[in-house]
């Protein structure tokens, strides 16, 4: 995937977390939700990573990061946001890429 849409894709799922915030309750559960994907990420990506990098690893993201979701909390009900929640946690962990720039 080209890194710049996989950016803007990153920033419009940080973008609709951060609406969220009206709702304090769904807001904390996306929040936590986006901090599991991010230590996903960490295993995944490791620490020294370029934006390309983040980007190939970004292919099937939701998938994985559903998963990720529900074998952290098997009884809770599936994340009806995966999507959203994997978009947030690229756009955060981007921002500890070897190359990043805002």
């Amino acid at each position: 995937m080209e890194v710049e849409l996989a950016r803007q894709q990153w920033q419009d799922g940080n973008r609709r977390v951060e609406r969220t915030r009206v709702d304090h309750a769904r807001y904390v559960r996306l929040a936590e939700q986006v901090d599991l994907v991010v230590a996903g990420l960490r295993e995944r990506v490791g620490q020294v990573f370029t934006l390309a990098e983040l980007a190939v690893a970004y292919d099937g993201a939701d998938d994985w990061a559903r998963e990720l979701l529900e074998e952290a909390d098997p009884d809770a009900p599936p994340s009806a946001e995966p999507g959203t929640v994997a978009d947030a946690a690229f756009h955060v962990y981007a921002r500890g890429a070897a190359d990043y720039r805002p």
